[in-house]
């Protein structure tokens, strides 16, 4: 073979490992539909791209899902809002490690006449137990997000059984925040939100938030990188790269810069 024609062939071999390894430089990121659909992540990845070159694939569910696609070897990363179950994730060896990443709260919105008399109020368990007794409408998830569980916790808290009344006065939609805000403005029924999904959506007709300021609808999200030992196909040293980037002053400072009509919808809080 001709050394020119043997050039051309190593160089084009090259240029071929070269365009995999690429393509090859991704992540798999499950996450919750609260951080896709209030836009953060269409904020954060260009930024965390720019700097590494890596390119992170989100699926949006809710968290109980996000966490099970997870112990399925399905993704690199997590980034969800339930610190149990996410705790449990790590216990049970499916994650390396977990790390507050930031905050913000859960509202209860609802249509403006409140048929239930709780806007204004700061106590989520008097107000859900005065919507139960007014038979109030009221929209749930139904599935097995972050927002489900605090939602459910509310709920035992107000000694309200939830089950007896579904199909009545309370509606389980099996959908994720947006789909259910719809819904819930669609009937006139009150919705336990996380503050940023309801920020960003646009659909508010008359509804407000009723409910806010209660120290038990604090909403906390971490990150864990998948763990190897459980599942070899895990991108270690690329989940790490975005771990690491995420909780580091630089990951930081851009979910701090990240607003909607001037207003913040997730405050930053990993260790320092």
């Amino acid at each position: 073979m001709p050394k020119k024609l043997r050039l051309a062939i190593a160089v084009l071999i090259s240029g071929l490992l070269v365009q995999a390894h690429a393509a090859d430089k991704f992540i798999l990121v499950q996450s919750t539909t609260s951080t896709q659909n209030s836009g953060l992540f269409d904020h954060l990845l260009p930024v965390f791209k720019a700097e590494t070159g890596i390119e992170v694939r989100v699926v949006a569910v809710g968290t109980g899902q996000a966490l099970k696609n997870a112990q399925n070897c399905d993704g690199d990363v997590v980034l969800v809002h339930a610190k149990a179950a996410e705790e449990k994730f790590v216990a049970d060896g499916y994650g390396v490690k977990r790390t507050d990443v930031m905050y913000n709260d859960f509202v209860v919105v609802g249509p403006g006449n409140d048929p239930a008399g709780v806007v204004g109020s700061k106590e989520a368990v008097k107000s859900f137990k005065a919507i139960a007794e007014k038979k109030a409408l009221f929209a749930s998830r139904g599935d097995d997000s972050g927002t489900y569980k605090k939602e459910i916790e509310l709920w035992k808290a107000a000694n309200v059984d939830v089950k007896a009344a579904s199909g009545r006065w309370y509606r389980e939609t099996g959908s994720g925040m947006g789909a259910t805000l719809n819904t819930g403005v669609g009937m006139g029924a009150y919705v336990l939100a996380d503050r940023a999904s309801w920020i960003a959506f646009g659909n508010k007709s008359n509804f407000r938030i009723a409910v806010e300021g209660d120290p038990t609808l604090f909403n906390q999200y971490g990150v864990i990188a998948v763990n190897p030992a459980k599942c070899p196909n895990v991108k270690s040293d690329l989940a790490n790269t975005f771990v690491n980037w995420i909780v580091s002053p630089k990951g930081q400072a851009a979910i701090a810069a990240y607003k909607q009509n001037g207003q913040s919808l997730f405050f930053p809080n990993a260790p320092k």
